[in-house]
């Protein structure tokens, strides 16, 4: 590729970008009343929000129900085509209907607003044309005009449906915040998901408790260096029968070698064991271990029962999955 090619390229770019980034402004300034209306009629909904739409406005569509659903608002994608020969028996009585059409002259949605209208479902419409017929049979329209496409024929779906997708995201937005959608309430929709781990499971549900590297208090260096290295966990936990007196790591044994030189193998484990280590109980949620370890600058917690006895040892490599 030459200069002159590489530099056409990128200015082509810039300009697309540029040509949605003035639409996003403009939509900016333009949201008001009738989208309140909107978040209204939805949060009043009893049952789901079925989004439609044809091509490039149905792809959008599918992400807009997507979203909804993933944050609080039941909702799921319904293909006007495959409405109008029979899956209009999806959309109860109780569901609003959001439906997208930049032209709003879609013939496939068109042809199922009657069933809409006659079975009494709210119909929403984004459209990029007010004084279209979709518009004008709709409850409540959602204005998603651009000047131009960012294609460079003008003619490509790009910065219309860019559009479309920053209105679906400020209904999903603005929903979460009315409903007071939480973090906690994003993981149990999310189970499988990295915060959906930290924010339900607990510390008990991940720690090691098999074959823990427990040592006494007058535990020689010689074994300490060899239960931390059966042990894989990077520590030993210096106990006095079931009473915790600390914790060595493997760094506090590489100083401690370094510090005593030739009178390292006569030290014993309470010699260099940090004393009241940082614990945590196995019924906290993980996200409460990760909180705990990036305070506290540690790697690990001891996981300890009612009574102060160790029951485990967690690490953030464990929370990290």
């Amino acid at each position: 590729m030459t200069d002159k090619n590489r530099n056409e390229t990128v200015e082509v770019a810039r300009r697309a970008v540029h040509t949605e980034m003035l639409a996003l402004r403009h939509l900016e300034t333009t949201l008001g009343d009738t989208f309140a209306e909107a978040v209204e009629t939805i949060l009043a909904c009893r049952g789901k929000v079925v989004v439609t739409g044809m091509g490039k406005s149905g792809l959008v569509g599918r992400k807009i129900a997507a979203t909804l659903a993933s944050t609080g608002t039941p909702s799921f994608f319904l293909h006007p085509g495959e409405a109008f020969h029979g899956d209009l028996g999806m959309i109860s009585k109780e569901d609003v209907v959001l439906a997208l059409s930049f032209s709003g002259e879609t013939d496939e949605i068109l042809k199922i607003v009657p069933f809409i209208q006659d079975n009494g479902n709210p119909l929403i419409s984004i459209t990029g044309n007010p004084e279209s017929t979709l518009a004008k049979h709709s409850g409540l329209h959602l204005d998603a005009a651009v000047k131009e496409e960012a294609c460079i024929l003008h003619l490509a779906p790009t910065t219309s449906t860019t559009v479309q997708m920053a209105l679906g995201d400020a209904l999903a937005v603005a929903l979460m915040k009315r409903r007071g959608f939480t973090s906690v309430d994003f993981a149990r929709l999310h189970p499988g998901g990295s915060l959906g781990r930290r924010l339900l499971m607990t510390v008990g549900n991940v720690m090691h408790k098999e074959h823990l590297p427990v040592v006494a208090p007058d535990c020689p260096a010689a074994e300490m260096i060899h239960t931390i290295s059966k042990g894989g966990l990077g520590l030993i936990v210096v106990c006095d029968g079931d009473r915790i007196l600390g914790i060595v790591t493997d760094g506090d044994i590489r100083r401690a070698m370094e510090r005593r030189q030739a009178e390292f193998f006569g030290i014993r484990a309470a010699d260099i064991a940090t004393r009241n280590p940082k614990t945590i109980g196995p019924d906290a949620k993980l996200i409460e271990a990760e909180k705990r370890m990036t305070h506290n600058k540690i790697t690990s917690l001891l996981v300890t029962g009612p009574e102060g006895q160790l029951e485990g040892v967690i690490q953030i490599y464990d929370i990290k999955l």
